[in-house]
C-alpha cells in the first residue's frame, strides 16, 4: 500500500506540495478524489471528483449545494471546497486498483477568502492567536465507540457485537480483529494510534491517538470516525459513537488530552513539583468556561445521559487522582507526555468548533492571569459546581456566552442553537430513546 502524506509545515512550500500531489495522482492509478468536510454538527460529508478536476480544485475550488448542508444555508454567496494539499491520504480500505484518495477542505468564497462560518478556518484562527503568545496546543483524543450486529438485511440493530468487559481478550472480545484493522488502516493513512482495547460496555471499544497539532487532531477525528464506520461495515457490523446507547452500561466519551508548548518545550507540569503560571492560567480558563462550551462539546440530547454515571464526569473541578466525577484530570506523568485531560467531551462533537473553544478559553485565562483553583480534593465544597444536566440547559448558557459569541459568528451560534433547541423539543415531545435512535443513531 502506498503511503503519501506530506508533513504539515505552515504551508511555506504549498506550491511544491500541490505539485507533488498532482504527480502522485498521475503516477499511482488514482481514479477518485474525495473532498472531505463536515457540516455544522460535525457530520462527515464529501464530494468526489475525478483526477482531471484536481488542479481546478486547488486554484478555484469545487462548488457544492450549500443549501443542502446544515450550517451553510444562510450564506449569501456561492461557497467552494478548497482541498488542503497537506492532508492527502490514500483510503486503504478501498481497492488498490483505481485508488481513492482524500483531502480535508476549507470552505471559501469564490475569491478564495475564508467563509466566516467554516469551522476549520475558525480553528486555524485560534491556532494563530495562540501563536501570538508563543504557544502551540497539542491534542490527543481517547475515543470510545460501540460495535453492533447488523440484521439479515444489513441494517444495524441494537444487539452488541459481544458481551466482553474492560480489557478482555478473545474469544470474549470479538472486536479484536476490527480494532487491529482500524489501527493498521490509520497507520497507512499517516496517523498515529497509540493503543486500543475493549471497553467496559458490551461491544464497546476504545482507540487512543498520539497527540498532534490542534488542526491535525480535528482532521484526524473526522478521519477516525469515517474509518471506524467503514471498516466495521466491511466486517458486517455497525459502529456507533452515540454517547449513551444503553442506560445501564458505560457511555462513550472522548477524553481530550492537551498540552502546551512554548519554544518547543512542553510547559505542563503534572507531578514534578514545578509550576508554570501561563499553563495554570490556561487550565483555569478552560475550567471557568467549560459550562459555556458544553453545548458544543456534548451536542446531543443523549450526551447528558452519560454525565455522572459509570466513570463519566459531573463536577467542574480537577484532580490529580482517579476522581472520575471531576471534569478534568492531571495524569501523573512528566516531560513530553505531561498533559491535562478534559473528560467531559463526547465523540459526536464538531472537533473544529470544540477545539477552537478550548483554545480560546485557555488564552483568556492567560490574558487575565487567572490563578488555578485548588484540586477538588482540597476544596471541600459541599455543593460543587456541576456541568449542565441537559442539552437545553447547556444551550441557554451557550447563547449568552461572551466566549462563544467571540469565537463564532453570531449567525453560526443562532443556527446551531435553533437546530439543537428543536432537537430538545422533539425529544421531549415523545419517547426520548426512540427519538435518539431515529435522529442520531444513523449519523453518529
Amino acid at each position: 500500500m502506498y503511503r503519501f502524506r506530506p508533513e504539515r509545515n505552515g504551508h511555506e512550500n504549498m506550491d511544491n506540495t500541490i505539485s507533488e500531489v498532482l504527480s502522485f495522482v498521475e503516477e499511482n492509478d488514482v481514479k477518485f478524489i474525495r473532498l472531505a468536510f463536515c457540516d455544522l454538527f460535525g457530520v462527515h460529508k464529501n464530494i468526489t471528483i475525478m483526477p482531471s478536476e484536481l488542479p481546478r480544485a486547488f486554484t478555484r475550488g469545487i462548488s457544492f449545494e450549500q443549501a443542502a448542508v446544515n450550517g451553510f444555508k444562510g450564506a449569501k454567496e456561492d461557497l467552494y471546497l478548497f482541498p488542503d494539499a497537506g492532508t492527502v491520504s490514500v483510503l486503504p480500505w478501498r481497492p488498490s486498483q483505481g485508488r481513492v484518495i482524500r483531502f480535508f477542505c476549507d470552505i471559501r468564497h469564490a475569491d478564495g477568502t475564508p467563509y466566516e462560518g467554516c469551522a476549520r478556518s475558525i480553528l486555524k484562527r485560534e491556532i494563530a492567536r495562540a501563536a501570538q503568545f508563543g504557544l502551540s496546543c497539542r491534542i490527543g483524543t481517547e475515543c470510545e465507540f460501540y460495535l453492533f450486529r447488523n440484521d439479515e438485511n444489513g441494517e444495524p440493530t441494537m444487539i452488541p457485537h459481544d458481551h466482553a468487559g474492560y480489557a478482555d481478550i478473545a474469544p470474549l472480545d470479538r472486536g479484536e480483529n476490527v480494532r487491529r484493522e482500524i489501527c493498521l488502516s490509520l497507520e497507512e493513512m499517516g496517523f498515529r494510534p497509540e493503543s486500543s482495547h475493549h471497553e467496559s460496555g458490551p461491544g464497546q471499544n476504545e482507540i487512543d491517538f498520539h497527540f498532534s497539532d490542534a488542526l491535525s487532531a480535528a482532521d484526524n477525528l473526522l478521519a477516525f470516525r469515517a474509518a471506524v464506520k467503514a471498516i466495521a461495515s466491511k466486517n458486517g457490523l455497525y459502529a456507533s459513537f452515540l454517547p449513551k446507547p444503553f442506560p445501564e452500561h458505560s457511555g462513550s466519551g472522548m477524553h481530550v488530552n492537551f498540552s502546551l508548548s512554548r519554544g518547543g518545550k512542553n510547559i505542563i507540569h503534572a507531578c514534578d513539583g514545578q509550576h508554570d503560571a501561563m499553563s495554570e492560567s490556561f487550565v483555569e480558563g478552560v475550567l471557568r468556561h467549560v459550562s459555556e462550551m458544553t453545548a458544543f462539546l456534548n451536542p446531543l440530547t443523549n450526551s447528558y445521559s452519560r454525565f455522572g454515571a459509570l466513570s463519566a464526569p459531573q463536577y467542574i473541578g480537577w484532580t490529580k487522582g482517579t476522581d472520575d466525577l471531576q471534569v478534568m484530570r492531571v495524569p501523573q506523568v512528566s516531560g513530553e507526555h505531561a498533559r491535562i485531560e478534559l473528560c467531559s467531551p463526547d465523540p459526536c462533537c464538531n472537533p473544529y468548533l470544540a477545539f477552537a473553544l478550548l483554545i480560546e478559553s485557555g488564552l483568556e485565562g492567560i490574558e487575565n492571569g487567572y490563578p488555578l483553583r485548588a484540586p477538588a480534593a482540597e476544596t471541600g465544597a459541599s455543593e460543587p459546581e456541576q456541568l449542565p444536566d441537559t442539552l437545553e440547559a447547556a444551550l441557554v448558557i451557550a447563547r449568552s456566552s461572551a466566549l462563544v459569541n467571540r469565537v463564532f459568528p453570531r449567525q453560526l451560534v443562532e443556527q446551531y442553537c435553533e437546530a439543537k433547541e428543536k432537537e430538545c423539543r422533539d425529544s421531549s415531545a415523545g419517547n426520548a430513546q426512540a427519538f435518539e435512535r431515529a435522529h442520531y443513531f444513523p449519523y453518529y
